[in-house]
């Protein structure tokens, strides 16, 4: 089963919880902290793969969560940090946020990296928060929790060449004569389901041919197997237009090219504008070539036709020869030009504070913070709370918007009373 197209869930490891640890050893029964920090959680990488040629992989599975970091240990002994998740994808798959639909990543070259989502910061153990003053905390920092995302991963394939027509045309046949591709072959619409990729050489010059699934009127609406594989010509450097110039089926040859044609300009004009060779395909059936004439002359010059049989491999060589000579006269196939995307990590020391009645509700990043560091049951722990709310301005402002000793302040759903 061929799949261009999926949505996947993601989402990189929490960091590891730093503990609260002392010294024990015989001799000493009260020795100092020792708590470790917790390890960093892995990492979401995506990394494209020239041997992948379809999403398939991520149809069937669709939740992927790198490993969390381990706890610390005594002995200032740091925890594990957690593997990093690598997904491999084919070559051309467009990454974009499911939410917002701006593109993250094009994964144009082999090889190519990157790392959308970062594991979680290990917390802090106890160790870490000694001071002059505070020479035995009790306390230690959970690790940080990480955002789910979800991705669609869509697959846009990339070659020089890309074959185009209504189904039946005799395009994988073709496929099949200038390549060493074996697609599917039989005399029935809609054999190709999928695209075929096949690598053509002319005399030391090599190009990537690419037969994409045979289009009908209204493709660009979603008729037929319609919009789901328009967008693989998009990377195509040209176009190569077969017509079933024989007319067997009972189809005028040059309608079907203006109704392909038509197809392509309501889904890109930019793909319309690409240069074609047209190839008359099945001239070797009885009254073609009477239907080539008629062709040539409504078509009117716009576009190379090379006449030819694709079954017996007629003047083969001659379209070989017609594609190389395009293709030196076209730029080469290049990644996408977007504004870079990036799940970036939360302002870890914002913060607004709500007022409802008497209550006042403190919300934002560097609440989410003090929950990880603050240990409620100690006092040494909501000692450090209360300098950060001092240091960061929050009893100030709360003083400012009315706040008394009557007032419930709420801070990471824990409810304090106002001691001015």
């Amino acid at each position: 089963m061929f799949v261009d197209r999926a949505i996947i869930t993601i989402k990189a490891g929490d960091g590891g919880n730093g503990i609260t640890s002392f010294i024990h050893y015989k001799g000493k029964v009260a020795g100092g902290p020792d708590g470790g920090d917790g390890g960093k959680g892995g990492d979401i990488i995506f990394v494209a793969d020239k041997d992948i040629s379809g999403l398939a992989d991520y149809y069937y599975q669709t939740k992927y969560v790198a490993e969390s970091g381990e706890a610390g240990g005594p002995k200032n002994c740091f925890g594990k940090s957690g593997n990093d998740l690598v997904l491999k994808v084919p070559l051309g798959t467009v990454i974009r946020d499911k939410e917002t639909g701006n593109v993250i990543a094009d994964m144009f070259n082999h090889g190519q990296t990157i790392t959308v989502l970062v594991g979680g910061d290990g917390g802090k153990g106890n160790a870490r928060f000694a001071n002059a003053r505070r020479h035995a905390p009790h306390f230690s920092q959970t690790g940080e929790k990480t955002e789910t995302k979800r991705v669609i991963l869509e697959l846009k394939t990339i070659a020089d060449v890309g074959l185009v027509g209504f189904p039946n045309v005799g395009k994988s046949t073709l496929l099949s004569k200038i390549t060493k591709a074996r697609p599917k072959i039989a005399n029935y619409h809609f054999t190709t389901l999928s695209p075929n990729l096949g690598v053509s050489e002319y005399y030391g010059e090599n190009f990537v041919v690419a037969d994409i699934p045979g289009l009908i009127e209204g493709a660009s609406e979603g008729a037929g197997l319609g919009i789901e594989f328009l967008r693989h010509i998009e990377r195509t450097r040209m176009l190569v237009h077969v017509i079933d110039i024989s007319g067997v089926e009972g189809r005028d040859p040059y309608e079907d090219y203006k109704k392909i044609m038509a197809e392509l300009k309501s889904y890109s004009p930019a793909l319309a504008k690409l240069k074609q060779i047209i190839v008359a395909n099945k001239c070797d059936i009885y009254g073609a070539e009477d239907k080539l004439k008629e062709f040539k002359k409504q078509l009117k010059y716009k576009h190379p036709v090379v006449k030819m049989s694709a079954i017996t491999g007629e003047n083969l060589n001659e379209l070989k020869k017609k594609i190389v000579e395009v293709l030196a006269t076209v730029p080469p196939v290049k990644p996408l030009e977007y504004e870079e995307f990036k799940y970036e990590k939360p302002e870890r020391l914002s913060y607004e504070i709500f007022k409802e009645g008497e209550t006042f509700v403190v919300v934002g990043s560097l609440v989410e913070v003090l929950k990880r560091n603050v240990v409620l049951s100690d006092m040494n722990s909501l000692a450090y709370l209360q300098k950060v709310l001092r240091d960061r301005g929050i009893i100030a402002e709360l003083r400012k918007m009315g706040a008394t000793e009557k007032s419930t302040i709420i801070i990471g759903g824990e409810e304090f009373e106002f001691i001015d």
